[in-house]
């Protein structure tokens, strides 16, 4: 016996157990690409990694994960209020066997440009790479509030 499937306001309508599971499998991966976001670039993958920028009273912290990522493979630059952050890292694996030479390459990119929400001081920033986390410390802009009288006639 088939039982009709009833969408009325009576009544619950008829469970479906695949589109669960579909949506299921959609929330799923709304979360991986929430995490850690990939974009499909130049016959490679780029990761877009989440940044935290934390606003103290003299100055801007933003950090980021890079996991696998050497200091010296980062790169980054401040332009007006846009921070960039790049990275790049790559793994060559060659065996020999039987006369055989295989070589294998993986590379892999992060890139990040995050508006910064205040200017900030080109001199005296600082980068620290540690554990897999980079941190930015960027001193604010002091910007300078003069009082101006104003007359009145």
């Amino acid at each position: 016996m088939r039982w009709p499937m009833r969408r009325s306001f009576s009544g619950p309508a008829r469970w479906d157990p695949f589109e669960e599971i579909r949506r299921t499998q959609e929330r799923l991966n709304q979360l991986f690409e929430d995490f850690m976001p990939m974009e499909e670039w130049g016959g490679g993958k780029v990761f877009t990694p989440a940044v935290d920028i934390k606003e103290e009273e003299d100055k801007l912290v933003v950090t980021t994960d890079l996991p696998g990522i050497n200091k010296d493979d980062i790169e980054i630059n401040l332009k007006e209020d846009m921070l960039e952050i790049s990275a790049k890292t790559g793994k060559e694996k060659e065996t020999e066997e039987e006369g055989y030479l295989r070589r294998e390459r993986a590379y892999t990119q992060f890139y990040r440009a995050v508006r910064l929400p205040t200017s900030v001081k080109e001199e005296g920033c600082t980068a620290k790479m540690e554990n897999g986390v980079l941190t930015i410390t960027m001193p604010k802009m002091q910007l300078e509030e003069s009082k101006k009288k104003i007359a009145i006639e």
